[in-house]
């Protein structure tokens, strides 16, 4: 399975989970918080190389702290043994310690999306005497799964000095419970505080139409959670206020978004599936570190895989490799696995379909058309 595949799973459990979790329904919550935690772990053995390892594992433990919680409240364990559950909201857990292994260089193509972020966030960071009517403070990137948002946000980690927030809306909403909005404002405190002493601080916010979507029976938290962040952002925006701080939204679904907010992000960017150039990038990129027979042609492959994302690429790249590798196994051979050969990459694209169709990427486009802000 894709780790993007594995991602938007993980996501969408996590989504259910705190649904029920907020309309009191704790038994299918605990439920869709397990399945939440045991996604993300499958993603972690399957695809250990992913960039934000570590952040899954935080958010592993949080769905099984908030799991164990919800089993205790439906047993009145917790009642018998007087304590309240709750949890100190601790924003260190969301501040990346470690840089993502991921530069710029290792993303192929996405050309615009990249100077876009540069000239929003880079440059002012360097030069912030360049910027005399300031800069942008909210950056959008939007598209299909697995074409590189979560990468780049990745590579600005990597660019820049910054304190890096790794924030996704189910750990907002669910591990605290009725304090969310609360939880908005000293997450921004704690930037703007950061900020304030020198370091430029990033805020990257995964699954954002999740925490900032309109929803259809939603409840007052969703609404002040909402009215809290527009709040903060509509702060960052202050003329009078020269630090860095930055809000770099991720999400699949940007027709979800309250048009209140797309307006507070100034960038607004389509990270669309790679083309025919930018797949040929992936292939070399992704069979580097592999030994390929004489007969392999990159571009062959990437006339054959119009519509495949950039994770889409990756996962053949590395099923066509276990082909190999399980030779090597069954065949009991002594040196090492053989060459893989275009024959293997051929058998691996009869049996994998792109995750991207044409009705998909028309709706993006057609997002992309009525709010583009690059």
């Amino acid at each position: 399975m894709s780790a993007a595949y594995l991602e938007e799973l993980a996501r969408k459990y996590a989504v259910k989970a705190v649904a029920a979790d907020q309309s009191g329904d704790y038994r299918e919550a605990v439920k869709f918080y397990k399945r939440a935690a045991e996604t993300l772990a499958k993603l972690l053995t399957l695809h250990p190389e992913t960039p934000f390892k570590h952040v899954y594992k935080r958010m592993i433990r949080e769905y099984i702290r908030r799991a164990k919680y919800l089993e205790e409240i439906a047993t009145r364990k917790v009642m018998a043994s007087g304590s309240s559950g709750e949890e100190e909201f601790e924003l260190d857990e969301f501040i990346l310690e470690q840089k993502p292994n991921v530069t710029f260089n290792d993303i192929a193509d996405l050309e615009e999306a990249k100077q876009a972020i540069k000239e929003a966030i880079i440059y002012p960071i360097k030069r912030p005497d360049l910027f005399p009517l300031g800069w942008p403070r909210g950056i959008l990137l939007f598209g299909p799964p697995g074409c590189g948002k979560t990468m780049l946000a990745a590579a600005v980690a990597n660019e820049v000095e910054a304190v890096f927030f790794y924030v996704d809306a189910a750990s907002i909403m669910s591990k605290w419970l009725g304090e969310a909005e609360k939880n908005v404002a000293r997450l921004f405190k704690k930037a703007r505080e950061l900020a304030k002493e020198g370091k430029p601080v990033i805020i990257f916010i995964d699954e954002i139409d999740a925490l900032l979507g309109v929803f259809t029976g939603e409840v007052g938290g969703e609404v002040r959670v909402r009215n809290q962040f527009l709040k903060e952002m509509d702060g960052l925006q202050d003329k009078s206020f020269t630090y860095h701080v930055y809000v770099i939204g991720a999400t699949n679904k940007p027709w979800r978004l309250d048009e209140a907010f797309i307006r507070r992000f100034q960038k607004r960017i389509y990270i669309p599936p790679p083309d025919y150039r930018a797949r040929i990038e992936l292939f070399k990129l992704y069979t580097s570190k592999i030994n390929l027979a004489s007969d392999v042609d990159l571009k062959e492959l990437a006339r054959k895989t119009q519509g495949y994302s950039s994770s889409d690429i990756r996962d053949i790249v590395q099923a066509a490799y276990m082909r190999t590798v399980r030779e090597f196994f069954e065949k009991g051979a002594i040196d090492r696995p053989r060459p893989v050969t275009m024959q293997d990459f051929l058998e691996v694209l009869r049996r994998r379909k792109p995750s991207i169709d044409e009705k998909m990427l028309r709706i993006y486009e057609d997002w992309f058309e009525k709010f583009k802000a690059l």
